[in-house]
C-alpha cells in the first residue's frame, strides 16, 4: 500500500534522459585527457572517420576519430600500432556505449622514435651536416682531451682505462652529462657549448653505453646535433654498441663503434711515440756530433789564422785609415758649404732685380693722381648739368600753362570725353563740365549760354 501511494513521486527516467545525463557527467568530470594504449579492431568506412579500440593488458575501450581531426596525423595507424592520443570522454547514446572522441594521435614507443630518427636525419642530410667535407681532422698529439659522458656510468670507466693504459700523461678533463632522460639532450648541448668556451681541450669524446633506441633518444635531438656542428672542437662519437648508430655519430667528425674504440681514436699510442722519439733523439745526437766536428775544424782553422794577423796591428792600420777618411770628410763638408754660400748670395742678388716694390710705388702714385682727376671731372660735370638743368625749368615756367592759370585764367573741357571747349557754343544747357582752375577745379552745369 505505501509503495503504491508513493509511485507517484518517483523521478523515473528514460533510457535516453539517463544516457544523455551519463554522457554530461563524464564530459564535465574528464573534460580532455591523454591516454596510452595499442590500437585493435581498427575500422575504415566510407565516411572517412576511424573506428578502434584502445587496449592494454588489463582493460579496453572504444574510440572514434573523425575525418576532421585526421588532418593533424603524422602516420597511419593500423591494429597493434602503439598510440598516446589526447581525447573527450563521452558516452554513444544510441548505444549505451562508453568510448572516447580522439581529438589527437601520435606514435608511442620505438615506432615514433624511429619515425622521428628517420626524419631528423633526412632533413640534417640535406642540410649537408653530415658532409665529409666539414669533417675536422683529430690532432695526432692532443693536449688535452675532453669527455663528455655520465660520470658514473660504465663508458668513462672504459674510456678512462684506454686512455690510461695508451698514454696516461695526456690530461683528461670530464664533462658531467646525463645521458638519458628529458633534460639529457639540454646538458649535452651545453656541455659542448662550455668546452668550446673554455678551449680546454683540443679532442671531445661523446660517449655512453649501449641500449635500446629510446635510452639513445637524447643523442638523437636537433639540438645535439646542431651544436656538434657548430663545435670549433673535433668529436668524436663513442654512442652504445658497434651496431647502434645516433643522429650525433652522423654530425661527428669521427664515429667510433664503442665509447673504448672512441678512447683509442682520440688518443696516441703512448709505445709508437715513444719509438719515434727515440729515433729523433739517436738522429738528433748524430747531427749534433756532426756539426760539433764541423765547427770544431773551422775553430782549429780561425785561431791559426788569428796568430798570423795579429789584431793589434790590425786595429792600428784601422785607426790611422779612419783618421784619413774623417779629415777628407771635414775637407769636403767645407768646400760644398762655401759653395752653397756663393750660389744663395747670386740668388739673392738676382732676385733682388725682379723685385714688385717699385713698380707697386708707381702704381699707387698714378692711381692717387687718377683718382683725383675722376673726382674733379665729377664735379665740373654735376655742376654744368644743374646749370642746364636751371635753364631749362625757367623755359619750362614761361611756356607752361600752369602758369597762365595762376594768372587768375581757367581751362573748361566737356566731363564726359574731356574735349576742351573754346567757344561757348561749344556745350548746351544741362551739360556737365569741369573747369580747371590754377588751385583745384571745378564740375560745373550750364544753365545759360551767352553768346558773343
Amino acid at each position: 500500500m505505501t509503495e503504491s501511494n508513493n509511485a507517484g513521486k518517483r523521478d523515473v527516467y528514460t533510457v535516453s534522459r539517463l544516457n544523455r545525463e551519463a554522457r554530461t557527467m563524464l564530459a564535465e568530470h574528464f573534460l580532455s585527457i591523454w591516454i596510452e594504449g595499442e590500437i585493435s579492431n581498427l575500422a575504415r568506412p566510407s565516411s572517412g572517420h576511424i573506428y578502434f579500440t584502445l587496449k592494454d593488458d588489463q582493460a579496453q575501450i572504444r574510440c572514434a576519430m573523425f575525418r576532421s581531426q585526421q588532418r593533424r596525423l603524422g602516420f597511419r595507424p593500423e591494429d597493434g600500432s602503439q598510440v598516446l592520443t589526447k581525447a573527450q570522454v563521452s558516452l554513444y547514446e544510441a548505444r549505451g556505449d562508453y568510448q572516447l572522441i580522439v581529438d589527437y594521435m601520435e606514435e608511442s614507443g620505438d615506432g615514433a622514435l624511429r619515425r622521428a630518427f628517420d626524419r631528423l636525419k633526412g632533413q640534417l642530410s640535406d642540410e649537408g651536416l653530415f658532409d665529409t667535407s666539414r669533417k675536422k681532422a683529430l690532432p695526432p698529439f692532443p693536449n688535452c682531451i675532453g669527455i663528455i659522458t655520465s660520470p658514473s656510468g660504465a663508458a668513462v670507466r672504459d674510456i678512462l682505462t684506454v686512455l690510461n693504459r695508451r698514454f696516461p700523461a695526456i690530461p683528461v678533463i670530464i664533462y658531467p652529462v646525463a645521458v638519458q632522460g628529458r633534460e639529457a639532450s639540454h646538458q649535452i648541448q651545453s656541455a659542448i657549448e662550455t668546452a668550446v668556451q673554455r678551449q680546454e681541450c683540443d679532442v671531445l669524446i661523446i660517449s655512453r653505453g649501449g641500449g635500446s633506441l629510446e635510452d639513445l633518444s637524447a643523442f638523437n635531438e636537433e639540438n645535439v646535433a646542431r651544436a656538434i656542428s657548430r663545435c670549433s672542437i673535433p668529436v668524436v662519437s663513442g654512442i652504445g654498441h658497434e651496431t647502434d648508430l645516433s643522429i650525433a655519430d652522423f654530425v661527428a667528425d669521427v664515429r667510433a663503434a664503442t665509447p673504448s674504440a672512441a678512447a683509442e681514436t682520440a688518443s696516441p699510442e703512448a709505445s709508437g711515440w715513444i719509438r719515434t722519439l727515440t729515433q729523433f733523439e739517436e738522429q738528433m745526437k748524430r747531427n749534433m756530433q756532426t756539426r760539433l766536428e764541423s765547427h770544431l775544424k773551422s775553430y782549429h782553422w780561425l785561431t791559426a789564422r788569428l796568430e798570423r794577423l795579429h789584431p793589434g796591428k790590425l786595429l792600428q792600420d784601422q785607426a790611422q785609415r779612419l783618421d784619413e777618411l774623417e779629415s777628407r770628410i771635414d775637407r769636403s763638408v767645407k768646400n760644398q758649404l762655401t759653395q752653397l754660400s756663393a750660389r744663395v748670395s747670386a740668388r739673392y742678388a738676382e732676385l733682388a732685380g725682379y723685385s714688385p716694390l717699385p713698380l707697386i710705388k708707381a702704381l699707387e702714385t698714378r692711381h692717387q693722381l687718377l683718382a683725383q682727376r675722376l673726382i674733379s671731372i665729377q664735379q665740373n660735370t654735376m655742376e654744368g648739368k644743374r646749370q642746364h638743368l636751371t635753364k631749362l625749368s625757367r623755359s619750362l615756367e614761361t611756356v607752361s600753362p600752369l602758369a597762365t592759370l595762376s594768372r587768375g585764367y581757367s581751362i573748361t573741357s566737356r566731363q564726359t570725353d574731356g574735349t576742351l571747349l573754346r567757344s561757348a557754343e561749344d556745350t548746351q544747357v544741362g551739360e556737365i563740365v569741369e573747369t580747371r582752375l590754377a588751385g583745384g577745379s571745378l564740375v560745373c552745369c550750364v544753365q545759360k549760354i551767352r553768346k558773343p
